[in-house]
């Protein structure tokens, strides 16, 4: 009886062994010894598998006594059985197969049949061929190894040329029409670079290989699975150049208050600056010295000035100390500080989205973000508030007539159904964006377009000065404007910087969600609401006082003296909210620095140096517009010769600015390191509720 027992309890936890899950590992091979990437593994009779990694690896949950299907296009399908060991290795057979492979060239398209298969005793020509053929591709994804996730495989469209759209359907593919990887001259190109890819000029393309998404799969590994496209150029040498364009900044030098005593420059509101360096830092990136703008660095962050307190839209705030990088000059600061009016305050708003669903927006970082920030954006919208949306790719058209902000379930589904292809008349969506604005202009109230695009325009209007010309005539309807750059490969910089200046509009670059709920949800009145426009600032300097001063920054926004009276001359915005901040690094009277050349006499003008302001350090004066006004106000604010103390504000935006001018390569950062970017950063960082400046020190620390 006791043995029987004994018996029945073994059976009982024999049969619960085997009915317990294990993790099954192993690796699958050729007949050669090649591992296989993106075989399939099934267990058979269930919905359950994997696939196998760029090694052939693979690990699955099954039960002892379940049956592995190993299936791998090319090859014949192999079937285990689990067993005890919890390690399954399978080498798989070739078949023979038949698999056809498209091939475009210059001529036109042909057809080809080829045959996987070769005797075993004596090797054919074929078979050479697929031999030399397996180990180009096996080199390929050598390269691809552990470079998977900079591959983007959930974008919709490939385009080669400028007319030429390319799509790849996996008929095993439910989502279908999935972007492919692309292959050009032996080079497997990351998908972030795809944009850049579909731009070759198709009389520099030889001959281009489309491999379906199994075969694609089977030669080239998981990275394949929608698609590969192989592109041979005529040359056979291509090699990836960013395609990326930033306006040409000419760092701004000390110039000596005798001989230029007056500073004239536009305010800066935008913002992308910094969040596209981010970008390129987390992405390990190199950054193009003009992508680096100093001042829009600065005036990410937010900075505790008073609200304003008269008839004015803003507040001033000045303060002056010794400069952190050179202990033989001091630094100012000058910060404006936006009336801060709450969401439910703000004028009835009609919103144009003009969206651009050209083929190079439809990587996951643009179209398909771009419909999520706008969401943010759809949330806050009240009642009074109405919408429309413009699209434009190969042309343009209403995809949306003016809907209240009550029916949000109606704009999002707008949004939802935008899909990406076709080339990019940005000019045309311009155009008709702004006839909606004008055909539905609320009086008193903020009419505005959002335009959100990676600014590859190359249709219609296209160069920068056509631009210009197109969006000057546009400001004159009283339309403001908004511009978001999304995306990267192709990201135009300089258009959309020029777009939102003579736009009389902001800049902005959202590269990811948390970008967007800054944009859209943070700054939801500073984004979409003006208090002031042509906000320009002229600072003079007291000679008896300063030698010479340099701006830090705003290279891109400097006017000529007299541009600061005349009312034709545009200039900056200031949004419901916003801060200004700009930083003057001067150098006191009687400081010798190398910084200061010696210029010749003159020998018909003799300057005389007024003593009667000798407290003085220098004058600001302002001049802006209201909204919807043409005739400018001027505000005027004195600063003492004297010291303040170092406020956080000051530290921390002082720590932008050098980390800006290191990124710059700037000639006048002294020899200072990232170790001391850190410090002032960290005795700046203050309560940060928000948590960017404690970003910014992180950022540091990853680009170091």
């Amino acid at each position: 009886m006791k043995n029987t027992l004994l018996f029945v309890f073994a059976l009982i936890v024999s049969m619960q062994a085997s009915s317990q899950e294990k993790k099954i590992i192993g690796t699958v091979t050729d007949n050669l010894g090649y591992p296989l990437p993106g075989v399939n593994i099934i267990v058979k009779g269930t919905t359950k598998g994997t696939q196998t990694d760029f090694d052939g690896n693979y690990e699955v949950l099954a039960q002892v006594g379940d049956v592995l299907t190993f299936n791998y296009v090319g090859f014949v399908t192999k079937e285990q059985t689990v067993g005890i060991s919890n390690i399954i290795s399978v080498t798989m057979e070739e078949d023979v197969a038949m698999l056809e492979e498209v091939i475009v060239t210059t001529q036109g398209i042909r057809m080809e049949r080829r045959s996987l298969g070769y005797a075993v005793n004596t090797p054919s020509a074929a078979q050479i061929k697929r031999q030399k053929r397996k180990a180009y591709h096996n080199s390929i994804t050598k390269r691809l190894q552990g470079k998977s996730t900079g591959i983007n495989i959930e974008s919709k469209n490939g385009a080669i040329g400028a007319s030429n759209n390319i799509f790849i359907r996996d008929v095993s593919s439910i989502k279908g029409n999935k972007q492919p990887l692309y292959i050009v001259d032996g080079v497997p190109i990351q998908g972030q670079y795809n944009a850049v890819i579909q731009n070759i000029n198709p009389k520099d393309i030889n001959k281009v290989n489309v491999y379906k998404g199994r075969k694609a799969k089977s030669l080239f590994g998981n990275s394949a699975k929608n698609g590969c496209i192989v592109i041979t150029t005529i040359q056979g040498n291509y090699r990836l150049e960013n395609d990326e364009s930033y306006a040409q900044i000419h760092e701004n030098s000390f110039e000596q208050v005798k001989f230029s005593p007056l500073s004239t420059f536009s305010i800066d509101v935008d913002k992308a600056s910094y969040s596209n360096v981010r970008r390129m830092i987390n992405n390990g990136q190199k950054i193009p010295f003009d992508a680096v703008k100093i001042e829009e660095m600065i005036n990410y962050f937010d900075y505790n000035y008073p609200q304003p307190k008269d008839e004015h839209p803003f507040s001033i705030n000045t303060e002056v100390v010794q400069t952190p990088w050179n202990k033989d000059t001091k630094l100012v600061k000058i910060g404006l500080q936006g009336k801060t009016y709450e969401n439910e305050e703000l004028p009835s708003s009609n919103l144009i989205f003009l969206i651009d669903v050209s083929g190079s927006m439809s990587n996951q970082n643009k179209l398909p973000l771009l419909k999520s920030a706008f969401k943010l954006l759809v949330k806050q919208l009240r009642e009074k508030d109405k919408v429309s949306i413009v699209v434009y790719a190969g042309a343009a058209g209403v995809v949306l007539e003016p809907t209240s902000g009550d029916q949000k379930e109606r704009i999002l589904n707008a949004l939802d159904n935008l899909q990406a292809g076709g080339s990019t008349a940005g000019g045309q969506g311009i155009k008709l964006a702004y006839k909606l604005a004008e055909r539905n202009f609320i009086k008193k109230g903020n009419n505005r377009v959002i335009l959100a695009t990676d600014g590859d325009f190359n249709v219609g209007a296209s160069s920068n000065k056509a631009m210009e010309k197109l969006i000057e005539e546009k400001r004159k309807s009283g339309v403001f404007l908004s511009v978001l750059g999304f995306g990267y490969g192709n990201y135009k910089d300089s258009k959309l910087e020029i777009l939102a200046d003579k736009g009389n509009g902001n800049h902005a670059y959202i590269d990811n969600m948390q970008e967007a709920q800054k944009v859209f949800g943070k700054e939801f009145g500073g984004t979409l609401y003006t208090i002031a426009k042509d906000v320009k600032i002229q600072v003079e300097f007291n000679p008896k006082k300063i030698q010479a001063y340099r701006l830090i920054g705003y290279e891109n926004r400097l006017l000529a003296d007299e541009d600061f009276i005349d009312d034709t001359k545009d200039a900056g915005e200031l949004g419901s909210g916003h801060t200004v901040t700009a930083l003057y690094e001067i150098i006191p009277v009687g400081v010798k620095s190398e910084y200061i050349k010696d210029i010749n006499d003159l020998k018909y003008t003799k300057s005389e140096i007024n003593t009667d302001y000798s407290d003085e350090l220098f004058t600001v004066k302002f001049r802006y517009k209201k909204p919807d006004g043409d005739k400018s106000i001027e505000m005027v604010h004195i600063q003492k010769d004297e010291m303040s103390d170092f406020s956080e504000d000051l530290k921390f935006s002082s720590a932008v600015a050098l980390f800006g001018m290191q990124l710059r390569h700037s000639k006048y950062f002294n020899n200072t390191t990232l170790k001391n970017v850190l410090e002032l950063a960290e005795e700046g960082r203050g309560k940060d509720r928000e948590g960017y400046r404690a970003e910014f020190i992180r950022l540091v620390k990853a680009y170091k």
